[in-house]
């Protein structure tokens, strides 16, 4: 999603220099800002990361409620770790990006390398173009939403936490996964044995309609199929509950 007329317009309160990309350098950077008291994001101090030019290992472990623009792309492990940081990176990105997030949101504006959101515990990320394998492997938690198609053995080992796949996807979607639920648009190569293709219910395609939304991502809910642990669609089949369920969050 294009940044607003009024992002455009703002001078930022803080211009990061590649130098100041790593854990060290940025605390600094970041130590003198001003923080607003209320949970407003769009009170938060605006920062530009400039001449972004691919480098690794590129602004991990953000733990300050700031809006970033990165301009230009980054290599393997961008905005890992991420916690109440808003990210919008204009570029691609290498290998695990976002990895271990845990709170805060990362928009890429291109594609993403292998096990884009691996290990994430919470947040939002958000790919605005195809991502390799094992996207979203190991989640905890959160949200990944890919605009475009992804690798193979998406979701592996996925504990919770929601995968949305707007293109297609490689082999062994789903490998492992306990709890997480994947929803799909495109084609998918192959699922895992463990997963199973499961009805959209009324509840889901409520939640995947909001969660679609807030992402930016064009789609309509019912356009999408739902992919969800073998043991959890057993387990709705023997406990059938009505769609009208004020609880289903």
């Amino acid at each position: 999603m294009p940044a607003t007329d009024k992002e455009n317009a703002e001078v930022p309160d803080l211009i990061l220099q590649p130098s100041q990309f790593w854990t060290t350098e940025l605390v600094a950077a970041l130590a003198d800002l001003q923080y607003p008291d209320d949970d407003d994001p769009r009170a938060a101090p605006l920062v530009h990361a400039v001449n972004a030019a691919g480098h690794h290992s590129a602004l991990m472990g953000l733990d300050h409620p700031i809006r970033l623009e990165v301009l230009g792309p980054l290599g393997d492990y961008a905005c890992a770790f991420n916690r109440q940081a808003v990210v919008r990176i204009r570029g691609a990105v290498g290998n695990a990006a976002a990895d271990g997030m845990s709170s805060g949101a990362v928009r890429i504006h291109g594609r993403a390398g292998h096990a884009a959101g691996v290990a994430m515990q919470g947040g939002t990320l958000s790919v605005y173009g195809h991502a390799g394998d094992r996207c979203g492997a190991g989640l905890c938690g959160g949200e990944i939403f890919i605009r475009g198609n992804v690798g193979d053995e998406a979701g592996v080992g996925a504990l919770r936490g929601t995968i949305v796949i707007g293109g297609s996807a490689g082999r062994g979607l789903g490998d492992a996964m306990s709890g997480a639920t994947v929803f799909i648009r495109g084609e998918v190569a192959s699922l895992a044995p463990s997963v199973v293709e499961a009805p959209l219910r009324e509840r889901e395609r409520v939640r995947l309609g909001l969660l679609l939304i807030n992402a930016s991502i064009r789609g309509e809910a019912k356009d999408f199929r739902r992919i969800v642990p073998r043991e959890v669609w057993e387990r709705e089949q023997s406990q059938p509950r009505s769609e009208i369920d004020p609880s289903w969050r």
